[in-house]
């Protein structure tokens, strides 16, 4: 029997889904066993929220988008947070808003590295799907760790 997978976010609400993001963070902000330090990473969908969050809020410590979609441009210049950003190289769609979103951090001074990864397709990090890169994978985990390490630690 064939089963029908559901769309990933059927009747999501993304206005609401970005305010749990930004409450969520708050909330792990405050916590009185934390650093008040906190980061993002995010894939895919995920990396979008990584950015978004990077946008948003002027205390984010790091963040980390795979792939993720790109903010609107005009909101690079409210980024604060250090960027760590790994991009897969067979990727169109997200890869091509790339150039405008980079020239729009360069112009707003912002702090970012951005990894493309030889070879790979969007999702390189799923190791539940065929797209996944073993290599890839884990320079790029090996990546976040050290970046994370760097702009979390207390």
């Amino acid at each position: 029997m064939k089963t029908r997978r559901a769309p990933c976010s059927p009747g999501l609400d993304q206005a609401k889904t970005r305010q749990d993001f930004l409450a969520t963070a708050a909330a792990l902000k405050a916590r009185p066993d934390g650093t008040g330090r906190i980061g993002a990473v995010g894939f895919c969908y995920g990396g979008g929220i990584a950015h978004m969050l990077a946008t948003e809020l002027p205390d984010l410590a790091a963040a980390v988008p795979y792939y993720g979609n790109h903010p609107p441009v005009e909101a690079a210049a409210k980024v604060k947070a250090p960027l760590l950003i790994h991009f897969a190289a067979v990727d169109e769609r997200i890869n091509a808003a790339w150039p405008a979103y980079e020239a729009a951090l360069k112009a707003a001074g912002a702090r970012y590295t951005a990894h493309l990864y030889a070879g790979t397709q969007h999702g390189f990090n799923n190791d539940t799907t065929p797209r996944f890169d073993a290599a890839a994978a884990r320079l790029s985990w090996d990546r976040t760790l050290a970046f994370f390490k760097q702009h979390l630690a207390a």
